[in-house]
């Protein structure tokens, strides 16, 4: 039966498409833009987004698995359509905080609120839970190419970082296999890290010396609030501290599922040295 992948030229999304067409799978892929996705010969590609729920019901029609890219705002109407098209299985891209947020104020839910609506609905599920993406030391390119610096609060903070290509690999390997049914795998890199062991690994690939310094709460808030406002800044602010007094152990996740080890940060950093270049 036809898997559906929404997102399908996100960052996740358009790895696990090739994922899914090398293993042989029927793969739809929803994406805004058909003609700008440049998706591989045999992909059946339907225009859409999970934003515009309109979109939905032609691109669910004779499905019976989905890759549910996270949209809490709009999972109640991906809810609806999928019922009505007789969707049977839902794999959830969720986040590891999934968790510490089923735990609080349901109006703060953000992951959690999906696996929620997936489950309330009767669904069989999976829900992939990566922590953070090494792709989101990309943010430091600019400062690394520019002074060879990068500016960071909570250096003592340890991440167990997960490269996208593992997350996309675990996905595929779930949505064909339906042992892992009902199960919420916690993922991660395979390594506890901590923002200079990063910036270091950076510099290893690129051939550089890099420096690291470190901000202050106050100092981050002020720069990441015009970028991403500042509730999200206080946020991502309150993971870090989290991280700096609760250090983080690597999930085996992606091996188990897999077969592989999960990719290391310096193995991405060599692998993505030109973006620092």
């Amino acid at each position: 039966m036809t898997i559906l992948v929404t997102g399908a030229t996100g960052s996740v999304g358009r790895l696990l498409v090739d994922e899914l067409v090398a293993a042989g799978a029927p793969v739809r892929a929803l994406t805004a833009n058909p003609v700008k996705a440049a998706l591989p010969d045999g992909v059946e590609v339907v225009k859409g987004y999970l934003g515009r729920p309109a979109t939905l019901p032609a691109a669910l029609a004779g499905v019976d698995t989905v890759y549910l890219a996270p949209l809490p705002a709009y999972v109640d109407d991906f809810v609806a359509a999928a019922q009505e098209a007789g969707v049977r299985r839902v794999v959830v891209l969720s986040g590891e905080p999934a968790e510490y947020e089923a735990k609080g104020d349901p109006a703060a839910w953000h992951y959690y609120k999906v696996e929620r609506a997936i489950e309330d609905a009767g669904f069989e599920w999976v829900h992939l839970r990566p922590g953070q993406f090494m792709t989101n030391t990309l943010d430091w390119a600019d400062s690394i190419k520019a002074e060879g610096m990068v500016r960071a609060p909570y250096p003592a903070a340890v991440q167990t970082p997960i490269d996208l290509a593992d997350i996309a690999a675990a996905a595929r390997v779930v949505l064909l296999d339906e042992s892992y049914t009902g199960r919420k795998l916690t993922m991660s890199g395979p390594e506890a890290i901590t923002q200079p062991e990063e910036v270091a690994a950076i510099g290893v690939a690129i051939g550089r010396e890099l420096k690291f310094e470190e901000l202050s709460h106050a100092q981050a808030l002020e720069l990441w609030t015009p970028v991403m406002g500042a509730e999200s800044a206080e946020w991502l602010l309150d993971g870090f501290r989290m991280m700096s007094e609760f250090r983080m152990t690597p999930e085996t996740t992606v091996l188990d599922v897999t077969g592989h080890p999960a990719t290391t940060y310096r193995e991405w950093a060599e692998a993505n040295a030109d973006a620092f270049r």
